[in-house]
C-alpha cells in the first residue's frame, strides 16, 4: 500500500480538492479560538472594503457623468433596487439596505474567491448558515411585528378545501422551518463544488498526456463558476425578497 502511494505521489496524481477550503490562521499554526484572525476573516474583510471602495470612494464625486466605478455602482443599486420593488412592492422598499447589503457581500465574496491563492468564504456552510438563517429570522420576526397572530395565515391555504387545510399546514410549517437550511446550504454547496472540479482538473493537467484537456477543462469550468458567482447572489437576494413578501403580505 505504501509502495502504491509512493508511485502515486511520484506521477503527480495524489491530490486533495478539498484543501483549498481549510481554515487556517495567519499568524502561526495553533489552535482556532472565535478570535482568531483566519483566512476567512481576511477574505471577509477584504470584501467589505471591496464594497466601501466601489460605493464610498468610488461615487464620492457624484458626477453627472459617472465614472466607470461609478456606472458600476449605480447599475448594481438600480438592479438590487428594482429586484426589491418588483418582488415585495412599496412596502418593502424600506428594506432594501439589507437586501442590497446581502447581495454584495455574497457577489464581492464569490468573486473574489476566483482569484488564484484567494479563499472563497462563501464556501463554508458557517458562513453562509449565518446569512441564511439571518434571513429567516429577522423575516419571521419582522411578520409577527407587523401582521400578529395573522402572520399564521400563511400557513392556512383558505382556497383549500377543509379536509385538506391541516394537511397542506403541516407541510407549509416544514417547508418554512426548511428555509434557512436550503438557503445557506445551496449557496455554499454550489460555491464548493466548482472550485473543488477546477482543482481536480489541475490535478490532472500535471500529467503530460492528458494536460491539454485538462486546461480546457478549467477554462470552461472557470468560467461557468464567473456565471455561479453572479447568479448564486441574484439567487440568494431574491428568495430573501421572496421571504420578506411574506412577512408583508401573509394573506396573499
Amino acid at each position: 500500500m505504501a509502495t502504491e502511494t509512493h508511485a502515486a505521489e511520484n506521477t503527480g496524481l495524489v491530490f486533495h480538492p478539498l484543501d483549498q477550503f481549510i481554515v487556517k490562521p495567519l499568524f502561526g499554526d495553533g489552535a482556532i479560538h472565535w478570535y482568531t484572525p483566519t483566512n476567512v476573516t481576511l477574505w471577509m474583510a477584504i470584501a467589505v472594503l471591496c464594497i466601501v471602495a466601489l460605493f464610498v470612494l468610488g461615487s464620492r464625486g457624484r458626477a453627472i457623468v459617472p465614472t466607470r466605478v461609478q456606472s458600476i455602482g449605480e447599475l448594481l443599486y438600480g438592479f438590487v433596487y428594482k429586484m426589491v420593488e418588483d418582488v415585495t412592492g412599496k412596502e418593502g422598499v424600506k428594506y432594501f439596505p439589507y437586501i442590497m447589503t446581502l447581495f454584495l457581500f455574497i457577489l464581492f465574496a464569490n468573486f473574489l474567491g476566483l482569484i488564484p491563492m484567494s479563499f472563497t468564504t462563501t464556501s463554508h456552510i458557517a458562513v453562509t448558515a449565518v446569512l441564511g438563517f439571518g434571513v429567516f429570522f429577522a423575516v419571521t420576526i419582522l411578520g409577527f411585528v407587523l401582521n400578529g397572530p395573522a402572520f399564521l395565515g400563511l400557513f392556512w391555504m383558505k382556497d383549500a378545501p377543509l379536509a385538506l387545510r391541516p394537511v397542506i399546514a403541516i407541510i407549509e410549517l416544514i417547508s418554512y422551518f426548511v428555509r434557512p437550511v436550503s438557503h445557506s446550504i445551496r449557496l455554499a454547496g454550489n460555491v464548493m463544488a466548482g472550485h473543488a472540479v477546477i482543482k481536480v482538473f489541475a490535478g490532472f493537467a500535471a500529467i503530460a498526456a492528458i494536460s491539454p484537456v485538462s486546461i480546457l477543462a478549467i477554462t470552461a469550468i472557470y468560467g461557468l463558476e464567473v456565471l455561479v458567482a453572479g447568479i448564486q447572489a441574484y439567487v440568494f437576494t431574491i428568495l430573501t425578497c421572496v421571504y420578506l413578501k411574506d412577512a408583508l403580505h401573509p394573506a396573499h
